[in-house]
């Protein structure tokens, strides 16, 4: 089987697949096109792989790639020993991972000068080989012929002989895959705190004692952990128990079938459990610990990204007049209003708090501004001060003149905006406007248009991730690069009215291309059709045909600029179109006239039914916005911090963050608070993104309320839902190890700094499911 068939095989299985969609896909991909350009525009020639499916076909094939150019390698290295046979070439064709070849190249990769070499080069391979043919001899009395000069003792003889076997153990792959699986299943990672850094680590005192299963342990908990090793507040330990052990030493004693009393056997028993001791168990302690920061690193990358889209495609409140602003106490509030495409019109710096506590002014400044620029909406930033900011402009729209339409005011996350505010992007949009205010201006337009606005944020720095710093972060960009790429594709861009930073996430095009689109724009005015795209500098046909479909022309010379149609499409449109005998701008929106139509009567040679299907339905919602109808949370009267919670209080919030242990819902008191995965729902759930997802406005009820340390506990059960410490008590393992600390709420700072991770790892632990 040659490798690319082998490859397209094992991602088939991977993703629900057939060879012939993979390999289809895969050379595609090679030729330079995109994932949403092959999601949407190349569905006959994959079959119908989405883009789900391609994402995770693209990294696997990286990985996979990597694995044949290994396995490659390493037929040539042995094959230049000399030492290749058809039995060792069959062994490394079927290894089906990285671990599983270097297992079987362990005895031919070439390595230093070993104990076990020098005890060869002092001819003690024979007596190696003697005492495992004749158990019943005695090892010492077999050793004894091979003293000499170079090997003067009877213990130096053995000592030798066990360095010979133990090296053949360590090197035998059939013992390595056992021992694996077998940890796999019953080996325990645990913690122990290092004498004296009790205080130090205090964050992570549910730890100082702590064991569990290695295979179930959740990601969050296993990156907890790691951070802590890392800190050097723990000792971290992956082994069997004593019992597992003893069966570990088994289990390499069988290699040399060592099962009776003699001599010999029991020598060999005894080499078994050394090689086990100072050899494999240190080398699979480090193997474990590698798969489990893997798997948690891919576990958490993968909650980041479904968070950060999430984010991205939040309901936009729409091209509307919008204030900004930026609370803040002892710096004044920012404030920025901009039009409804996103021109800055206005600044000023409002100080309605202490020290300066000018109330009115601020109060006459927002009329102001809301008077001169028709403001239809408020957004406010949920940082510091954003209650009493929520307030103040409560207050304020009650004083505004007859006549003039109240706004309507929006908590929104602010999470990235000061990285916007200090980033050469908002230096190049803004030089003369002073860095804080930038961030004002950054917080209205999030309100307009989430995605818009975000897109010109490093996705790290939105701060929806899960130990995100303790992640492989070249993985981590890559992941929430397909992340934006995909979320920007779906929702279609204006290509008059985009800013380059958002250019520069469509399929086919980048940075230097969206400058040029940028620039041509700026030299020649607005776009009146797709085609123009081609006068653009550096644009030649290739990135054309990537980025069409995913650009939007309103009110063009062709009005199948303004669909998802691309232009390669638009004949196949133009039949449809006269099939139904109407002007294609009246047809366009008509769902009544289109859906008469017989799909399979517009499939030809080069467009199947996939596509005519997608045309179809494009035709009847032309340009439709995938993403959800604008809500907002209404956050209670009165409640407006910590301390005025209560047990038992209902409330509105917006989602935050969702992590793997549950939910962060912003109510409105400075923490979010947080609604564990046992109280989502009144049913057992596994992964809380099948309940929530970042954006979503949720009733809950306060469970649990922590003053000193700031922790909001929260339910969204009908029932009523249980306390945190109970729901825990009820889930912890018999004899286990008890949670301490109540559930816990991140705060306001947690998510500016990108990591939800970084307010301890008792949190997250706090939060345990079982």
């Amino acid at each position: 089987m040659d490798t690319a068939t082998r490859i397209a095989r094992t991602i088939a299985a991977e993703i629900g697949a057939r060879p012939d969609q993979v390999s289809a896909a895969v050379g595609l991909l090679d030729e330079g096109a995109t994932v949403p350009f092959v999601a949407r525009y190349r569905k006959e020639v994959t079959g119908g792989l989405d883009d789900t499916q391609l994402r995770k076909l693209a990294d696997r094939l990286v990985y996979l790639r990597e694995m044949e150019a290994r396995r490659a390698a390493i037929l040539d290295s042995i094959r230049g020993q000399d030492k290749l046979t058809d039995d060792l070439a069959a062994q490394i064709a079927r290894a089906e991972t990285k671990a599983e070849l270097e297992d079987i190249y362990l005895p031919y990769k070439p390595k230093r000068r070993t104990k076990a070499m020098i005890a060869r080069e002092n001819g003690l391979a024979p007596l190696a080989e003697g005492i495992l043919a004749d158990r019943r001899a005695e090892p010492e009395a077999l050793a004894a012929g091979f003293v000499t000069e170079a090997v003067p003792t009877v213990k130096d003889a053995l000592t030798g002989a066990r360095d010979i076997l133990a090296e053949g153990l360590t090197e035998n792959a059939a013992l390595l895959g056992d021992l694996r699986a077998f940890l796999h299943r019953t080996a325990k990672v645990t913690a122990k705190v290092v004498a004296g850094q009790e205080e130090k680590g205090a964050k992570f005192s549910d730890y100082f004692e702590h064991s569990e299963d290695w295979a179930t342990i959740p990601s969050h908990r296993a990156l907890a952990l790691l951070r802590a090793s890392n800190e050097g507040v723990v000792t971290l330990d992956i082994q069997p128990d004593e019992a597992g052990a003893e069966r570990a030493v088994a289990m390499v004693a069988a290699v040399f079938d060592a099962r009776t009393q003699a001599p010999g056997d029991v020598w060999l028993r005894g080499v078994a459990g050394w090689t086990w001791r100072v050899k494999l168990s240190l080398s699979m302690m480090l193997d474990l610990m590698g798969e489990m920061r893997a798997k948690a690193q891919e576990e958490a990358i993968a909650v980041f990204s479904r968070n950060l889209k999430d984010l991205l495609l939040a309901a936009p409140a729409g091209a509307k007049a919008t204030l900004g602003l930026d609370p803040g106490i002892r710096t004044g509030v920012k404030a920025a209003v901009v039009d409804a495409t996103g021109k800055l019109l206005a600044t000023d710096t409002l100080y309605p708090f202490q020290p300066k506590n000018d109330l009115r002014g601020a109060q006459a400044a927002i009329i102001r501004l809301i008077a001169a620029h028709g403001v239809d909406l408020i957004a406010i930033g949920n940082g510091t001060a954003s209650r009493e900011t929520e307030k103040l402009v409560a207050e304020t729209l009650k004083l505004l003149p007859a006549g003039v339409r109240a706004p309507v005011k929006v908590v929104v996350s602010e999470a990235g905006a000061s990285v916007y505010s200090a980033s050469e992007l908002a230096a190049r949009e803004f030089p003369d406007l002073d860095v804080s205010l930038r961030g004002a201006v950054s917080i209205a337009r999030r309100l307009q248009d989430p995605l818009a606005e975000l897109v010109k944020i490093e996705p790290k720095s939105i701060g929806v991730g899960q130990y995100q710093h303790d992640v492989d972060q070249s993985k981590l960009g890559r992941a929430l690069e397909g992340v934006v790429e995909d979320a920007v594709n779906a929702v279609g861009v204006d290509l008059n009215t985009a800013s380059a930073p958002l250019l520069a996430h469509v399929s086919g095009l980048g940075p230097g291309l969206a400058e040029a689109i940028v620039a041509h724009r700026d030299a020649n005015g607005a776009f009146r059709s797709r085609k123009a795209l081609l006068k653009v500098a550096r644009l030649g046909p290739r990135a054309f045909e990537q980025c069409a479909g995913f650009l939007r022309i309103r009110d063009g010379d062709e009005p199948l600029d303004a669909s998802s149609v691309h232009p390669e499409a638009y004949d196949v449109a133009r039949r449809i179109v006269k099939a139904c005998g109407r002007d294609i701008r009246a047809l366009m929106g008509d769902g009544a006239a289109l859906k008469r139509l017989n799909p399979a009567d517009f499939v030809d040679a080069s467009f199947g039914l996939p596509t005519v299907r997608d045309i179809l339905a494009e035709l009847e919602k032309p340009g439709r916005d995938p993403r959800p109808s604008f809500v907002t949370a209404s956050f209670a009267d009165g409640i407006e911090d910590i301390k005025d919670l209560r047990p038992g209080m209902q409330l509105e919030g917006t989602v935050t963050n969702v992590a793997a242990f549950g939910a962060f819902v912003d109510i409105g008191v400075h923490q979010d608070g947080l609604v564990h995965v046992s109280q989502l729902a009144d049913r057992f759930v596994k992964d809380p993104h099948e309940v929530v997802k970042a954006g979503d406005v949720v009733k809950v009820r306060v469970t649990e309320v922590d003053i000193p340390r700031k922790r909001i506990g929260l339910t969204m059960r009908k029932d009523g839902g249980t306390s945190a410490r109970e729901d825990r008590a009820a889930r912890a393992p018999q004899g286990g190890p008890k949670p301490k600390g109540p559930m816990s709420s991140a705060p306001k700072s947690a998510p500016k700094g990108g990591d939800t991770g970084s307010f301890g790892a008792a949190l997250l632990d706090a939060m345990k499911r079982r």
